[in-house]
């Protein structure tokens, strides 16, 4: 495995907070109270991510206006996992250069360890590469919001202070964001572990029904690398997707339009598109959700910089 420099300055913060919710929980004593605000603001924050981070500034699956992109950066952010601009173009990274040496969190390459957390710690990931996210990168606001990337996670820590004080800060944020942060690094580590693979991409994503509970979606990880440009990544509908339905129900009130889904000639795996990217060859023979069956070959684009004429926020 490769080694990686881990600077002090980012690992510090990211170990108080697991001890904060340990010894804070231990202070002020368990409630349910403070379990419902915990999972309350875990799902709430996971949709940030979902909704935020993964499927608008990385991928673009859907459009919306300046000001609620603007909002969608702030709640994800709220889940400590730095700035928009960051997270999206590292995650494009992930998709140009899946399971290989060059993805930023390479299960096969780097480890499990290093593919859940170490990434994220490493001094080799801290800068933001404009280049990859120039349709994001023309919104100062975003910008700001990129280099100043704890402030959302500040006013929410002490919003729940003076609202509820030791005990909604202990469950509300620490609890909140401890078990946030290791749900979602579950997709970078678990779902290129565990599951199913139904399409065979040119990476060893796979669809894991436990994992798309805990994501909100997205550990239908499979479907969403064979077709990284869907707004939806339960293709059926038995794959839960909860990012999705909210969504859904965000476009009918006219907040976000656009949503690109799968067509029925995507979700049979009838594509086929050139590779964009130097990937390992996988075998064609897959495994889907209810038995093993061959199925063809979908070689599929990562499409992990999507069109500014389509992205554009208005």
């Amino acid at each position: 495995m490769k080694k990686r420099d881990f600077g002090w300055l980012v690992s510090l913060p990211f170990y108080a907070v697991h001890v904060a919710a340990v010894v804070g929980v231990m202070l002020v004593g368990f409630s349910w109270k403070g379990v419902a605000l915990a999972l309350a603001l875990y799902y709430v924050r996971m949709f940030g991510v979902t909704g935020g981070y993964h499927r608008y500034f990385s991928h673009r699956t859907y459009r919306t206006s300046r000001a609620f992109q603007f909002f969608l950066a702030l709640l994800a952010q709220s889940s400590v996992q730095k700035g928009a601009l960051w997270w999206a173009a590292h995650h494009r990274d992930h998709h140009k250069y899946s399971d290989t040496p060059k993805d930023p969190h390479s299960y096969r390459d780097y480890g499990f360890w290093y593919s859940h957390v170490g990434w994220i710690l490493s001094t080799e990931t801290e800068d933001t590469d404009y280049s990859r996210i120039s349709d994001l990168a023309r919104y100062p606001e975003l910008r700001w919001l990129n280099n100043w990337h704890v402030v959302p996670a500040v006013v929410l820590a002490v919003g729940l202070w003076l609202v509820g004080s030791w005990p909604a800060l202990v469950w509300g944020f620490f609890v909140s964001t401890t078990l946030l942060w290791h749900g979602t690094f579950t997709i970078n580590s678990l779902s290129h572990i565990w599951g199913k693979r139904r399409y065979a991409t040119t990476d060893y994503s796979k669809n894991n029904p436990v994992l798309a509970i805990v994501t909100m979606g997205e550990g239908w990880h499979n479907n969403h690398h064979y077709y990284p440009r869907s707004v939806r990544q339960g293709f059926h509908w038995w794959q839960i997707d909860m990012t999705y339905y909210v969504l859904r129900a965000l476009a009918l009130v006219g907040i976000v339009w656009d949503l690109h889904v799968p067509s029925q000639k995507v979700i049979d795996g009838d594509v086929e598109v050139r590779v964009k990217k130097p990937a390992r060859a996988l075998a064609p023979q897959v495994e889907t959700e209810t038995s093993q069956v061959p199925v063809p070959v979908a070689v599929v684009e990562a499409l992990s910089t999507p069109a500014l004429s389509e992205a554009a926020a208005e």
